[in-house]
């Protein structure tokens, strides 16, 4: 046995000491491939869960159901309200702990009312290194974390899913859109519908991992180094400039260090430091 191989075991041995568990879906690989195990070990016992909020695309909810329904999980959505706290909508860098005891929160109620045992989310080993308040809404509200517990990094899970034949395994992360507004910038359902067109008029374009980072009046475009090229090309960036000043931007950059995962959360690791 490889030791791939030994940590799925552990993780099912851990999955299957839950007399029934929901799991929140949002649709990426990690959540993805925790929900098709937790199918996997505990049958009809497991509901994958995904919270609809302004801050989730309508993209992420139509590849959510796409995978659901291809694994053959059981899988429901809720809704949840995050943009009605004022905590929320000041985006300070805390804003993760508001969203994640929100869905928390309503997916403790969705347990106590269908009698779920437990919830659990798709944290893994590698998000340790980054700055996650939603970990300390997921610790005061007991929420398992099966894929941590066991060890099991990104690339580990990306390899599981493959195996596993999730359509998922290879989708580059997809956090909500609220993490692409600049912290101190008011989170409004418009500045999360501005960010959304603009990456799929992105994708539109055929780039296939980037951001939108939303800067007030100034739109910082992040596309993979590998693209970069590309973006760079006189045409591109005058496309660019009509996209993002149709939206309400004043200016559009193009940022030279390329997509990077977190960067909005670069000062705040510095500081920690």
């Amino acid at each position: 046995m490889t030791a791939l191989n030994e940590k799925e075991s552990s993780l099912d041995r851990k999955l299957g000491k839950s007399a029934s568990l929901i799991v929140a879906y949002s649709g990426g690989v990690d959540s993805a491939y925790l929900a098709s195990r937790a199918h996997q070990v505990l049958g009809e016992r497991m509901l994958a869960v995904t919270a609809l909020s302004a801050s989730y695309s309508a993209r992420d909810r139509q590849m959510a159901e796409e995978c659901a329904s291809q694994a053959r999980f059981p899988h429901e959505f809720i809704d949840t309200e995050e943009l009605s706290n004022a905590a929320y909508r000041a985006n300070n860098p805390n804003r993760c702990f508001f969203c994640k005891d929100e869905l928390f929160t309503k997916l403790d109620a969705l347990a106590s009312e269908r009698g779920f045992a437990d919830v659990a989310y798709g944290v893994n080993l590698d998000d340790q290194g980054d700055w996650r308040p939603g970990a300390r809404a997921a610790h005061n509200h007991r929420v398992l974390t099966p894929l941590l517990d066991v060890g099991l990094t990104k690339a580990d899970i990306r390899q599981l899913a493959r195996n596993a034949g999730l359509p998922v395994w290879d989708r580059p992360a997809s956090p909500c859109l609220a993490s692409r507004i600049a912290y101190g910038f008011e989170v409004t359902p418009e500045r999360l519908a501005a960010v959304e067109q603009g990456e799929e008029k992105l994708r539109e374009l055929g780039f296939r991992q980037f951001r939108v980072r939303h800067h007030g009046n100034l739109a910082r475009l992040e596309i993979a180094p590998e693209e970069l090229a590309r973006a760079f090309s006189p045409q591109m960036v005058q496309r660019f400039v009509e996209i993002f000043k149709s939206l309400g931007f004043t200016y559009v950059t193009l940022d030279l260090e390329g997509y990077r995962r977190g960067s909005l959360n670069a000062h705040l690791v510095q500081n920690l430091l």
